[in-house]
């Protein structure tokens, strides 16, 4: 097994370092200072601007889509390293390189299931980066686990389709650049195949009838990576039946084609933010003394970084190898591997965070360090895009099917 990177992916992960270093690092700060001075929380700081305008230039854009007509044309596996990269600041790399979800699941819907009209009208300037998204399955009044639950309806009503329903944590929707939301919800609650009930249609936002009801915290941050997580209520919303994403009954495969790529790029970036993490935990033990001595040299902290280096390096193989499967054999072909991954990966992360932000003491929970911001996002993952115990479920049942 050749575990070398090809000559594509060498070149793109020099000159991605090089844009963190030289752009996104010195950017934190600048994006925190600007956005205490906004109008508003959701408004997008200009530095932010600055480096979607500098990646663009050096061809550090839009990586993460396959599809070379309308992204970059990279396999999973040449993707997974440059995702991990930008985890290391989580908050403005991926928005940096027009990597960020939910923009990212919108737009693999839009390509691969989008017609003509739709790839013009939200599709391009998505891809330019001149608009954002939001995806809107999760309701608060059911249990969003399991997505056959959704109780928002979608009802033909002649020419047009009418939408009702409230749905939560919809990430993107308080950023006043989201223009479309994905809606998920049912057209055909009674039918037979509860797998078919389900359709997706694309609703603007200024769309009468949709009100963004508050915004959503996360461990009692304002995620602005992702523009926000909203509460969003579609009270009777009507919009062409042309806006419906594919066709009545398909919304439960599409968004189970969404998520797959979705849950690989997460645990993707989660490494990085753990290789960030090991990296703030090295910085502090060198600097830092107690009890007389470096706590570089105290048995505890030695065990705390030997066990985290040793678990992103289990990490690191098993999605390049979930990566490869998806590249040569499909995601159904890799679903074993992608459950594997999203089960190990944030758990395994949340637990270096948590070891850098004990080894950083008050700091580690302060604003100080990105390393609380990081916990709130790694731990928010074993929820996110499917609960750990959903995937553990199916991945139990696809072992004892071989013995029963």
């Amino acid at each position: 097994m050749d575990f070398a990177f090809d000559a594509r992916t060498e070149e793109l992960r020099a000159k991605l370092l090089a844009f963190m270093d030289e752009y996104v690092y010195p950017a934190e700060a600048v994006a925190e200072q600007q956005r205490d001075r906004l109008a508003s929380p959701w408004d997008t700081p200009a530095v932010v601007e600055e480096l979607k305008a500098e990646a663009r230039s050096q061809g550090l854009w839009n990586l993460f889509l396959p599809d070379a007509e309308y992204g970059a044309g990279l396999t999973n596996l040449q993707y997974a390293p440059l995702a991990e990269i930008t985890g290391r600041s989580p908050q403005l790399a991926p928005t940096a390189l027009n990597c960020a979800a939910p923009d990212t699941g919108n737009m693999e819907v839009l390509s691969q299931f989008g017609d003509e009209q739709q790839k013009k009208q939200w599709l391009e300037p998505l891809l330019a980066g001149e608009i954002r998204s939001a995806f809107a399955m999760t309701e608060p009044e059911v249990a969003s686990s399991d997505a056959t639950n959704i109780t928002t309806h979608i009802e033909r009503d002649g020419d047009e389709y009418v939408v009702t329903g409230r749905k939560w944590y919809i990430s993107g929707a308080m950023n006043p650049d989201c223009k479309i939301f994905i809606v998920m919800g049912k057209t055909d609650p009674d039918g037979e195949d509860i797998r078919r009930q389900q359709s997706m249609i694309l609703v603007p936002r200024d769309t009468p009838g949709v009100t963004v009801e508050r915004a959503m915290r996360v461990f009692g941050y304002e995620d602005h990576s992702h523009g926000g997580h909203a509460e969003v209520i579609f009270d009777h919303a009507r919009v062409p039946a042309s806006n419906l994403v594919g066709e009545e009954g398909g919304g439960f495969a599409i968004a189970q084609a969404r998520l797959g790529p979705g849950r690989i790029h997460h645990c993707m970036r989660l490494i990085g933010m753990a290789e960030r993490a090991i990296e703030l935990m090295c910085r502090r033990a060198v600097s830092r003394d107690a009890f007389g001595k470096a706590l570089a040299q105290q048995g505890v902290v030695h065990n705390w970084i030997a066990d985290a280096r040793v678990t992103v390096e289990q990490l690191r193989l098993l999605v390049l190898k979930t990566a490869w499967l998806m590249d040569t054999v499909g995601n159904r072909g890799a679903h074993t591997e992608i459950q594997s991954i999203k089960i190990a990966t944030p758990r395994a992360v949340v637990d270096i965070i948590d070891r850098a932000i004990q080894l950083h003491g008050a700091g580690g929970v302060s604003q100080d360090f990105p390393l609380a911001e990081l916990y709130a996002g790694a731990r928010t993952l074993m929820i996110a895009d499917g609960p750990d115990e959903v995937h553990q479920r199916s991945l139990a049942r696809r072992e004892l099917k071989k013995y029963l």
